[in-house]
């Protein structure tokens, strides 16, 4: 791909810088330009070296074109408000740590969701989101565990009081065991006093 990038840049004049080409110097300017065709990854770097004013692009640059490129090629948005989705993170570096965890739809956006979360509300692409596909009752049940678990989570907390509450945002069941029921009853109680 590199190749065929000099090779295009070569043609393309406004492309050069003082002669010189203007190609990647290191993998993550180039790792997001994987996800797309060959023919489109010129036009991808190409803008990129635009937007970065004829210099090279970071590797937030690329993937902000990589992103409005695929964003502009996707299917609709059915995600549906309140719906439970687990959160996949692929290639994206601030979902890290999220990877397996559930979240609520609290919004629709044409190619993103915001999910809700025990920790907070993120936006999230909908290639990072894969649907439960739970019952509405389900659903219903999974927004009342996430409300109590915000409630009660905070960074001040002991590290595996924080950890527990984590894990319980990693289910991948509608429910809380009776153990599980029970500890987070305690939290919740020793929280409000």
């Amino acid at each position: 791909m590199l190749e065929e990038i000099a090779t295009d840049e070569l043609q393309t004049p406004k492309m050069l810088t003082n002669g010189l080409q203007i190609l990647p110097n290191n993998e993550r300017q180039v790792r997001p330009l994987a996800s797309l065709e060959p023919e489109v990854q010129r036009e991808a770097w190409q803008k990129a070296v635009e937007e970065a004013g004829g210099k090279v692009p970071s590797g937030r640059i690329v993937k902000n074109v990589v992103q409005r490129i695929m964003e502009r090629t996707q299917v609709p948005n059915t995600y549906q408000i309140g719906e439970v989705c687990q959160i996949l993170v692929k290639d994206n570096p601030e979902l890290r740590g999220k990877g397996g965890c559930w979240g609520i739809v609290s919004a629709v956006n044409e190619f993103s969701c915001t999910v809700r979360m025990w920790d907070g509300e993120y936006a999230v692409g909908l290639q990072h989101l894969k649907s439960y596909n739970y019952l509405p009752a389900e659903c219903e049940q999974m927004r009342e565990i996430c409300d109590r678990i915000s409630r009660v989570y905070s960074s001040a907390l002991e590290e595996s009081v924080q950890k527990f509450l984590e894990s319980l945002g990693k289910l991948n069941r509608a429910y809380l065991t009776d153990l599980e029921e029970k500890l987070l009853t305690v939290l919740e109680s020793e929280i409000r006093e």
